[in-house]
């Protein structure tokens, strides 16, 4: 870079696995370090305030004081803060240097003081110690686990996808490879369910920009995940012609290899990228530098508004595994539909489902019309509902729940169709699923009776699936009648 940097930073990885692998990346770190060096990293659960005001309100009550409100706000600003428990970081692993002791550090304790804990943590939580000692944020994620599912269904390696397939590029613009039109899905693009670009902000900014190359994607998971650096700032300089997609910023490494590239010096242009993107804008002096190598000012206006920037290879790593994904939506629609559904939902309507698109659109204009009154529950049923729409759309359906077919949390792809798991029925829970496809391998049910005692599930679970036609003509009891 020409000369020595100060960089303070503090020091963490941020490494992405399946939720379903999760622990065993977690006790891997154990092997690689050895289990004297890797540590949860701790955390401590405060009091909250409104919890304060309780104690204090509870506190008067049980010894009859009267307390003034003034004296009430002193108290409860007292207790407000003060430690009540204590936790474990669900990710964080604190890595100690072989040649060091965690005591140089912290203490350390078991969680909710259990001995047989699996993992120990740091009495301190990380926030006291981060500049000190590496943190691996080791989290769950769901990307890992539907491309791994998509690769087990197809028999496809994900790393051998093109990244520049046409038809896949398409469906950040429009709808038109996937066999559909904007009317019949309610959607301009083609990218519901594809992780990053499936979200009413990101399509509304892929309408706006069209976007045709990778390279211009990972632009937009820049923007998207930036703050104040899309709207009111690259947006407007889009619309009004200044420049293009691929001038604004959209990364944070865009900068530094920008003014580079104008001509600053390297240790100046990287410190005018950590500082523009901590939100601490452009000082003067660096302005003025940037003025005297014609860096436009629409560029440095455009710096001084951003308030955090979105590192490139973070954004490359998203793309790249959106349009894996992607490319199965394109070419393997029905794979696609079962790892998203398995996966990526939780809130179904198989009664709508079943019965195709018309039955979907209702319900989706049911919740739409609620406005912001939906339930949280509805809102989260409503980007499903559009989701199965958009299949319905292009020629594929739902079956019913199949007693003797349906798998306790995955879509079984049946033909030209799905066959929705058991947990997709409201109120029926996975250890239920479970439950009920145990119970069926000792033998076909007798009747709803005899469904009910093997796998303990509720009658009004029952119910539901003999009022969807799912039971078929089970009898309701195990006795037979004589007339």
């Amino acid at each position: 870079m020409g000369e020595k940097l100060e960089i303070i930073s503090n020091a963490y990885l941020s490494l992405y696995f399946s939720g379903e692998y999760q622990p065993r990346a977690h006790n891997y770190t154990k092997v690689l370090f050895g289990e004297d060096y890797v540590y949860r990293a701790g955390t401590i659960g405060t009091v909250a305030e409104k919890t304060a005001y309780g104690y204090v309100k509870g506190y008067a009550n049980d010894h009859n004081l009267t307390i003034r409100n003034a004296e009430i706000d002193r108290l409860v600003a007292g207790c407000t803060g003060v430690k009540r428990t204590t936790g474990q970081h669900p990710g964080g692993i604190i890595v100690v240097p072989d040649y060091m002791d965690i005591f140089d550090f912290s203490p350390i304790q078991y969680p909710a003081d259990s001995i047989g804990a699996e993992w120990r943590t740091t009495h301190f939580d990380f926030h006291s110690i981060h500049d000190n000692l590496l943190k691996l944020d080791i989290l769950g994620h769901d990307d890992p686990t539907v491309i791994r599912m998509l690769q087990d269904l197809s028999g496809i390696d994900p790393k051998t996808i093109p990244t520049d397939d046409p038809e896949v590029m398409k469906i950040f613009s429009g709808p038109e490879s996937l066999g559909v039109t904007e009317e019949q899905i309610n959607c301009k693009t083609g990218t519901l369910g594809i992780p990053e670009f499936g979200t009413k902000f990101v399509r509304q900014m892929l309408e706006e920009t069209k976007p045709t190359t990778f390279s211009e994607l990972v632009q937009i998971s820049g923007l998207s995940h930036g703050t104040d650096v899309w709207l009111g700032n690259a947006n407007e300089l889009i619309y009004n012609g200044t420049c293009t997609l691929s001038e604004v910023i959209g990364c944070r490494d865009d900068i530094m290899v920008y003014l580079i590239y104008q001509g600053l010096d390297p240790s100046l242009a990287f410190k005018i990228m950590e500082s523009v993107r901590k939100g601490k804008g452009v000082p003067e002096e660096w302005e003025e530098d940037m003025k005297n190598n014609n860096v436009p000012g629409w560029y440095i206006d455009s710096c001084k508004k951003i308030k955090y920037m979105f590192p490139k290879a973070h954004a490359a790593a998203y793309v790249l595994m959106a349009v894996r994904i992607a490319y199965f939506k394109v070419h393997f629609a029905l794979l696609f539909y079962a790892a998203y559904f398995t996966v990526r939902a939780d809130d179904f309507d198989v009664e709508a489902m079943a019965k195709g698109s018309a039955s979907i659109r209702a319900r989706i204009d049911e919740i739409a019309q609620k406005g912001l009154d939906a339930a949280p529950k509805e809102k989260s049923l409503l980007t499903v509902l559009e989701m199965t729409l958009e299949m319905c759309e292009r020629g594929y359906s739902f079956q019913k729940v199949d007693l003797y077919r349906s798998h306790a949390t995955d879509f079984i792809i049946d033909g030209d169709s799905l066959i929705p798991p058991f947990n997709a029925v409201p109120g029926l829970g996975t250890n239920a699923a479970l439950s009920i496809v145990e119970a069926r391998k000792n033998g076909e049910f007798l009747s709803k009776e005899d469904l009910q005692q093997r796998s303990k599930v509720s009658k009004t679970i029952i119910e539901y699936l003999d009022s969807q036609g799912c039971l078929g003509d089970l009898p309701d009891q195990n006795q037979l009648s004589l007339f």
